[in-house]
């Protein structure tokens, strides 16, 4: 148990870094804005309840909401991704289900798996937070625009961490 709190912990805190030193530095025109953090909800084990899965939603994207200056705007799409995950895996599931114990992630079900699962779950994320931060059916278009390519980019950085993860 306190194994697992330390290595999520430190976790968290390498996403963190890595989203604040790295990929908050990464805009094409305003169009890609790659996100990495979401990673630490997406790798919590298949067995976590909702009502610790959503705090640390909440306390996540609380942390990049205060060192980003963006009230809210993070924080409500980390907590809408932590609340559409179980959902996401119920549809994403093997035919054998999950096994006990095992964290989701390129190792244990493969690339075609995971990356279906990070798709869904970047691209709701993404969604509401590009949404938010507008706030206005206006410019539904090139919001939808950017949702799409920050999502196609901030899959393929978590599947890149993925891979790296793997070989160590």
């Amino acid at each position: 148990m306190i194994n697992s709190i330390i290595r999520y912990s430190t976790l968290l805190v390498l996403l963190l870094a890595l989203q604040f030193l790295l990929m908050d530095n990464i805009q094409f025109s305003g169009y890609i804005n790659p996100v990495v953090y979401i990673l630490f909800i997406l790798l919590l084990p298949f067995e976590i309840q909702s009502w610790i899965l959503l705090p640390l939603s909440f306390m996540t994207g609380l942390i990049v909401d205060i060192f980003n200056g963006t009230p809210g705007m993070h924080t409500s799409a980390t907590v809408a991704a932590g609340f559409v995950r179980p959902y996401i895996l119920s549809v994403v599931a093997p035919r054998d289900q999950y096994d006990q114990g095992m964290t989701p992630g390129l190792k244990g079900y493969g690339l075609k798996w995971f990356a279906s699962y990070v798709t869904f779950i970047v691209i709701i994320h993404h969604f509401v937070l590009f949404y938010v931060e507008v706030f206005r059916f206006e410019d539904f278009f090139s919001t939808l625009l950017r949702v799409l390519l920050s999502s196609l980019f901030s899959v393929i950085f978590i599947i890149l961490i993925q891979f790296t993860v793997i070989r160590r």
